[in-house]
């Protein structure tokens, strides 16, 4: 499976984005879909992460603050940040675990001034 992230930008603080991560064909409700984000200088870390069934999980940083969701028939994982800070700065990964392995995106940039 191929995976396309888009919807990063330039926002200032206190604004909103809204990230798409788009499967090249259908992963089942069941599959834990996630986002991370890796901010310069520093590991990649766990932001969200969505599979049917459970509650979506989030990082103690975005908690209140972002939002995953995902639309299964369009093969489309979402992640809506709001009340933005300029330490969500990054490039940010959706990532699925399949059976065959995990698969990353090649990230998508998000900026945010203060």
């Amino acid at each position: 499976v191929q995976l396309q992230a888009s919807g990063g930008g330039l926002v200032q603080a206190g604004g909103s984005l809204r990230l798409s991560c788009a499967a090249s064909r259908t992963i089942h409700s069941s599959v834990i879909m996630g986002w991370y984000r890796q901010a310069p200088g520093k590991q990649r870390e766990f932001v969200a992460s969505i599979r049917s069934g459970r509650d979506p999980n989030y990082a103690d940083s975005v908690q209140g603050r972002f939002t995953i969701s995902r639309d299964n028939a369009k093969n489309t994982l979402y992640l809506q940040m709001n009340s933005l800070k300029p330490d969500d700065t990054g490039v940010y990964y959706c990532k699925t675990n399949l059976p065959s392995g995990d698969y990353w995106d090649q990230g998508t940039l998000v900026t945010v001034s203060s």
